[in-house]
């Protein structure tokens, strides 16, 4: 909610729904490839789920039942080749553009993550401080709004959308991950993800 508003941007009736493949993923202190043809490099601090059994046409008060646990993802972009394809998935799936970590949190031991805080340091500057509870869709609805569409599958990982204090959103000018920014993320009861950003 407050990342659509700081981009002054319309609410959606539904999710948005884009792929990351596979081969974005990293782990902790893993370190975040920035290719020399990107300029605008950002990231996303996402509380992400993990689908423990086979989901279809879910409702939101059964959704529940289909989440194995949750991690951090960092849903890292590539700013100028997203804005410049008017469609996302080309910008986030380069390689290592998906760190996530640094555990999963069941869903028994998570509890409620209707009101988790999330933040984003980067270099040790706070750029996202922010919870849960401003997410557009809660984490039921993203899996219902999913279900609808595709089947989801055990250790599908679905990220739930990022708060504001994205880079390319700072005043007075966007600020951009370069090679040798460290960026970290927090989120309650999760833990920390950090990695480092590499030119290639």
């Amino acid at each position: 909610g407050d990342h659509a508003a700081e981009q002054n941007a319309q609410i959606p009736d539904e999710p948005v729904i884009f792929f990351k493949p596979r081969t974005a993923i990293i782990g902790p202190n893993e370190n975040i490839i920035k290719p020399k043809f990107v300029k605008q490099l950002d990231y996303e601090a996402e509380l992400a789920i993990v689908i423990g059994k086979k989901a279809k046409n879910v409702s939101v008060s059964e959704a529940e039942n289909y989440i194995f646990g949750y991690t951090i993802l960092n849903d890292v972009s590539a700013r100028d080749i997203q804005f410049k394809d008017r469609q996302w998935t080309r910008g986030k799936s380069f390689d290592t553009f998906a760190p996530s970590g640094p555990c999963i949190l069941t869903r028994k031991q998570m509890g409620d993550p209707s009101d988790l805080y999330i933040r984003t340091w980067v270099n040790g500057e706070l750029r996202q401080n922010s919870t849960t509870k401003n997410m557009v869709f809660n984490v039921y609805e993203v899996i219902h709004h999913l279900s609808r569409v595709m089947t989801l599958e055990p250790c599908d990982i679905i990220a739930t959308g990022t708060p504001a204090g994205v880079g390319f959103a700072m005043k007075p000018e966007p600020r951009f991950l370069k090679g040798g920014d460290t960026v970290r993320i927090e989120i309650e009861r999760i833990g920390v993800l950090e990695n480092k950003v590499v030119e290639e």
